[in-house]
């Protein structure tokens, strides 16, 4: 046994302790060990239990340790290991006690592979990259007591075969896109804690077994969810009452009749509207190609390795992200491919041309060109290229998330100067967007994941996937689905209940990323509850308990900052207010902005 956790250890895993083969447990938990797993670790293969936890680890799990057969339990928890996780790992059936790759960066999906840990009690991937289909064969682990899949891109309904899980006490699905309704297999299933919150589920939610405790389940940011334990005091379910009818002969023909002539009329109209939107598309993506590089599929492919794993930057709602090197300059870009087969992808690209046709400013990411085509494979294929952003987003640099290749960017602490320049840069980008461009924009998804970063630390907004112009929306009774749905947390109340989107909507969305800069805090952070969020939070310490809220990495010289601090939380106060009509325009942000730069400079008093 090589026990060694805690001990503030640096430097990298030594390479010749894979040479100790008779080793059952090796604990280098709690350190501050850097670089990468041995590729070799397999020869480990009397290891029965593995704990690298919380270091700073990085590269991927080596596909060598399916040589482990004898490991128990494994934890990689912690970390900043990525790219997928290997189906090796899944082939070792003795691993029962645990295995925890929880806050790391690995992307791809769930091997199904995961199927084969039928004595698995603990199975831990939260916080990670992960997304696509939860698979079917989880079902198989049938040992699970505790399953975590918080935090990812997860997607479609939870698979009926988790009605298996006779053993299952604790599951978190939170925090991903998971939709369909809540299956009511859940009832019966032996679980004391169940946490479903934030995703899309919609539709009855069960009252019986883990659900008839209120305190042992969660389904907040679910916005279309009804029913249930009353003590969830989530609206009631609309009910349909059928009554049965004798129809006459003559009444069945005349309804008849009406469908057919129903039928058809529907048909024409949407035959028209196809034909109608199909030229608008063409224009649209002409118009917008008339001053922009063009490029095909195959050119994509190939600047992207394939769309290979390994180019893989970002996931977002409606596509992928890759870095990818363009022409025979080898321009460094980022590609977007958007997912067709998901609801609303194809109005994103479309609401995405549409925004970048006429707007340039030096705070929002530049595009370079556009590309629908049809891929190897006759499948449609619609991609918007950028320019590349090399310094990851603010989402990266709020919670060291090392998303991006460490060896190009070292994430570091910023500064209180570094956060009040980017909240300026990003109500700069607004400010021109709202009162600014030819046409007023909503962005609609402002939030830190879509604030990057160029070469020198300058804040850029992208993202346009769900924007809306104003003049649409003071022209047309025409709703969008993703038009008020945003990102929870960041969305404002009022989209909830309805209303339309507005720039009051971006001020919102905007003065919660500030306090979010400020706090440290996501707005989906474990203690927002009940009614209680950021706003809450920022507001209650005004003016006399902010630095009791200020993230602790601010707090060096805190008596040169406080007036700065304060004024910060005000400002995000002020946008984030419950009433559109009390939250201030984004001119006054800006200008109050500008005010708190002087103090902090001493420029004035």
């Amino acid at each position: 046994m090589l026990e060694m956790g805690g001990d503030e250890f640096t430097g990298t895993i030594p390479s010749d302790i894979v040479n100790m083969r008779k080793l059952e447990n090796l604990l280098l938990n709690d350190n501050r060990l850097s670089g990468t797993l041995p590729s070799n670790l397999g020869n480990l293969t009397m290891i029965s239990i593995l704990s690298l936890a919380n270091n700073r680890l990085q590269g991927t799990i080596p596909s060598s340790i399916g040589n482990c057969q004898n490991l128990l339990a494994l934890n990689l928890a912690q970390n900043n290991l990525s790219g997928t996780i290997p189906k090796q790992l899944f082939a070792i059936s003795m691993l029962s006690i645990s295995l925890s790759l929880a806050q790391n960066f690995f992307v791809g999906s769930l091997p199904s592979e995961v199927g084969n840990l039928v004595h698995l009690v603990d199975l831990d991937i939260s916080e990670n990259k992960l997304y696509g289909e939860i698979p079917s064969s989880l079902g198989s682990c049938t040992g699970l007591e505790h399953l975590n899949m918080e935090g990812n891109y997860f997607q479609g309904e939870i698979p009926t075969s988790l009605s298996s899980l006779r053993s299952i006490e604790g599951m978190d699905l939170s925090r991903n896109n998971l939709s369909g309704q809540i299956p009511n297999f859940l009832e019966k299933l032996s679980l004391r804690f169940l946490n479903l919150s934030f995703n899309d589920f919609q539709g009855k939610v069960p009252a019986k077994g883990v659900f008839s405790n209120a305190t042992a389940i969660s389904v907040v940011g679910n916005s279309r969810v009804c029913g249930g334990n009353s003590e969830l005091k989530l609206p009631r379910c609309l009910t349909k009452q059928v009554k049965k009818r004798k129809w006459s002969f003559a009444l069945t023909m005349v309804i008849t009749v009406a469908c057919v002539l129903l039928v058809v009329t529907t048909m024409s109209y949407f035959l028209f509207y196809w034909r109608k939107n199909k030229r608008k598309n063409n224009s649209l993506e002409s118009s917008l190609g008339k001053s922009l590089l063009k490029v095909s599929y195959q050119t994509l492919h190939k600047a992207t390795n394939g769309f290979s794993l390994a180019n893989l930057i970002g996931v977002g709602s409606f596509g992928l992200v890759y870095k990818g090197i363009l022409g025979e300059e080898g321009s460094i870009v980022a590609v977007k491919v958007l997912n067709l087969q998901r609801q609303g992808a194809a109005r994103s690209f479309i609401s995405e041309c549409e925004a970048w046709k006429n707007i340039r400013h030096r705070n929002l990411v530049k595009i370079i060109t556009s590309c629908s085509s049809i891929d190897f494979n006759g499948n449609d294929f619609k991609a918007l290229v950028y320019e590349f952003m090399p310094n990851g987003s603010l989402e990266n640099w709020l919670h060291m998330d090392l998303e991006m290749d460490v060896e190009e960017v070292e994430i570091q602490n910023l500064n209180l100067v570094q956060r009040i320049s980017i909240a300026t840069d990003v109500a700069c980008a607004l400010d021109y967007l709202h009162h600014r461009c030819p046409m007023p924009i909503v962005h609609c998804d402002l939030k830190p994941s879509n604030i990057l970063f160029d070469c020198d630390m300058n804040a850029r907004v992208g993202d346009f996937g769900i924007a809306k112009f104003l003049f649409e929306l003071t022209n047309s009774k025409q709703s969008s689905s993703i038009g008020i749905r945003g990102t929870i947390g960041y969305t404002p109340p009022e989209y909830g209940l309805g209303s339309e989107v507005s720039t009051k909507g971006d001020v919102y969305s905007y003065g919660i990323m500030l306090l979010e800069v400020i706090t440290g805090k996501r707005p989906t952070n474990s203690m927002f509850e009940g009614g209680f969020n950021l706003h809450n939070y920022a507001s209650m310490a005004l003016p006399d308990h902010v630095m009791e809220i200020i993230d602790p990495k601010l707090l060096n010289n805190v008596d040169e900052k406080e007036e700065c601090l304060i004024s910060l939380v005000k400002i995000g106060d002020a946008c984030t207010m419950e009433l559109p009509q009390e939250r201030w325009d984004i001119s006054k942000a800006l200008s109050e902005l500008h005010l708190v730069k002087d103090i902090l400079h001493g420029g004035r008093i």
